[in-house]
């Protein structure tokens, strides 16, 4: 299930699922620890009007529609149920300056007569992504509020409307002991007022409203989380000292700010695209931990079908998520995000696979023992190559000593030296490593590509700090990287890149896959010219070989893909990212057409909300969770960045 709407400060994020329902609630890190996550945990909301209740998420009995109205990180959702004649029309926010979700829910009776009209609001957690039945749940009379707590997590979760609290509650277990859940309180429109319980514990409040026919009112509903209860009631305190509506103002002031340089650079594309554009940056940044990490996607309903889900922070990921940002003058995201970098180094100088949104290592199918015996790190060059070349481009565009002092001798020097001294002897290559597809173990094009920009950004780097052995050691390390490229990585038969390279006994093997990531790396990190007739034949070669619709400009990763693929006839599913690469490389050369027509179909196929996920399917060009696909949002911020043409940054 995609999210349509996802909130965040930089420590609480919420994803908002079909239904408008909470799915996803991180803190204290953006993409750690998940307390709503499964199937089962949910937050349902109900209606009771005339003796019969409906839960939002009733599959046919709601209409949705989802929006950022707004310059800011707020949401907008309207169900409707026509059979009830009911409309509850939401607008969802996480505080821009405290860890509280809030709801203002504006409750509308399209029927022409007065009722009662009975709003349930439930909560089911699972903190700290327990599996373990050790959460407490208890109603707080002092307080007017419930309290879900264990260990260092608590949340307090209450409401107002007409300036009085929920009228009923009730607290009990689900999923245990064969209890379906505390919702079930609710169909007879009366709760139990259950006051505690422990275990897998879930809760439900009770908003009494008397509503005038083709009239409305208002439920203000909030959860505030904190490390301890003094925490989350404080917060708690606050909200209700304010009052909602406050804290909302004061959030949607807080991202109009944050926006303005991207409002800055939207002046420039081309006015059909700005609500996109500043809808993919606002989405970006949810996404963010405000200690540094940037998550792929914190939408994890691909863990009720898998083992894992893609909230962890690749340094490759990362570093590509911020590319535009920087493009468009942001500082403090970046800076964060490499002093993550810093700290999770490997003391040889290089990053492992991906890291938890804390810093700790994230989980892994890369092993450390290859074909024939060979003993390598189980990791992706190409993310150390590229926090390099990303470092670079923030100090050349801003110019700022105090990056070289906090990084240069503490980060970018020691994985230079490393990149440098990782070379095939066969081959005269970076050493193979795990593709950015993380599938394959060998020499990529790709890692290639982003080794050789980086050791040229890094000499570049030693230039200014007056380190000249090392300027001239980097350089002299990536000249020779391209000398090679030049020699191993072009098909002249296929007239495309080669996927990468083994050495096998000391002979060199071809993968001739085609790969989308091998093209767009060749011409964008400067191994070869976009204008080369290298990377001119393999453009003609991937629409010829990898375009499953030749009146469309939709791509897949490389050929025959399997990854969640949807029809076994095609080439597999599309992705936004190398869609969007091939946009780059149509912008790069002059095909405006080309490039129109695909920021045109992606603007009909993203979500009303903006949101993007990784893969389309080639069937129908439904969205292919997860979503939001972080990467996907920045290739999209980027390629409309690159339609400026007085855009003269470096690197591009």
């Amino acid at each position: 299930m995609l999210r349509p709407i996802v909130l965040s400060n930089g420590e609480l994020h919420v994803g908002l699922n079909n239904y408008g329902l909470v799915h996803d609630l991180y803190y204290p890190y953006v993409g750690l620890s998940n307390h709503a996550q499964g199937m089962h945990t949910r937050h349902r909301i109900g209606v009771w009007i005339d003796g019969r209740l409906s839960w939002l998420d009733n599959d046919g009995e709601w209409t949705f529609s989802f929006r950022y109205p707004t310059n800011a990180l707020i949401g907008h959702t309207i169900a409707k149920n026509e059979s009830m004649q009911i409309l509850l029309e939401m607008d969802d926010f996480v505080d821009s300056h405290v860890s509280a979700f809030m709801r203002n829910i504006h409750v509308v009776n399209l029927a022409d007569h007065p009722r009662e009209i009975r709003l349930f609001m439930h909560q089911a957690f699972a903190i700290d992504d327990s599996r373990s039945n050790t959460d407490t749940a208890q109603y707080l009379p002092d307080s007017d509020a419930l309290l879900h707590y264990r260990g260092r997590r608590a949340f307090i979760i209450s409401g107002m409307t007409n300036g009085v609290s929920f009228d009923q509650h009730s607290v009990g277990l689900f999923g245990i002991e064969g209890h379906d859940g505390t919702y079930r309180d609710a169909e007879d429109g009366e709760l139990s007022n259950g006051n505690v319980e422990h275990g897998r514990v879930d809760s439900i409040m009770r908003f009494r409203l008397h509503v005038d026919g083709h009239a409305s009112q208002r439920v203000h509903y909030w959860i505030t989380a904190g490390s301890s209860l003094r925490e989350a009631l404080y917060i708690d305190k606050q909200v209700r000292n304010d009052g909602l509506l406050k804290r909302l103002h004061v959030t949607a002031d807080w991202w109009r700010k944050w926006l303005e340089p991207a409002a800055r650079a939207a002046e420039k594309i081309d006015p059909k695209y700005h609500d996109s554009f500043m809808r993919s940056v606002m989405v970006i940044k949810s996404q963010i931990d405000k200690r540094g990490a940037v998550i792929a996607s914190t939408d994890t309903s691909m863990l009720n079908y898998g083992r894992d889900t893609y909230a962890y922070c690749w340094p490759r990921d990362g570093a590509l998520v911020l590319w535009p940002l920087m493009r468009m003058g942001y500082t403090e995201e970046p800076y964060r995000f490499f002093e993550f970098c810093k700290r999770v180094m490997h003391p040889s100088g290089y990053l492992m696979h991906k890291f938890r949104a804390d810093g700790g290592m994230g989980s892994s199918w890369h092993s450390y023992v290859h074909d024939g015996g060979m003993v390598a790190p189980p990791i992706q060059e190409d993310e150390t190559a590229v926090v390099v070349f990303a470092i670079a481009q923030l100090y050349q565009k801003n110019k700022d000593a105090r990056i070289l002092h906090d990084f240069y001798d503490s980060m970018v020097k020691p994985m230079a030296n490393w990149m440098t001294e990782f070379i095939d002897e066969t081959t005269g290559l970076p050493k193979p490593s795990y593709d950015l597809w993380e599938e394959v173990f060998l020499i990529s094009t790709y890692t290639v590509s982003l080794v050789y920009a980086a050791l040229q950004a890094a000499a570049d780097l030693a230039d200014v700090k007056g380190d000249s052995a090392s300027a001239v050691a980097w350089r002299a390390a990536s000249d020779d990287i391209q000398i090679s490229a030049r020699k191993y990585l072009y098909n002249a038969d296929r007239k495309a890149f080669y996927k990468g390279v083994r050495v096998v006994d000391g002979q060199v093997l071809y993968d001739s896959t085609i790969d989308m990531s091998g093209f767009f790396a060749a011409f964008t990190f400067g191994l070869f010219n976009s204008n080369s007739e290298e990377v001119k034949a393999a453009a003609e070669t991937i629409d010829r070989e990898l375009r499953s619709d030749p009146g469309l400009d939709a791509y897949p990763r490389y050929e025959y893909d399997q990854y969640n693929r949807i029809d076994p006839n095609s080439k597999g599913n599309w992705w936004f990212i190398t869609t969007f690469w091939m946009a780059q490389y149509f912008i790069e050369t002059g095909q405006d057409e080309r490039v129109t027509r695909i920021l045109d179909w992606v603007n009909t196929i993203m979500m009303k909300t903006g949101v993007m996920s990784e893969q389309i399917s080639p069937i129908d060009h439904s969205l292919v969770a997860p979503a939001p696909l972080n990467w996907s949002h920045a290739e999209y911020v980027s390629t409309l960045l690159d339609t400026i043409k007085k855009d003269k940054e470096s690197g591009r």
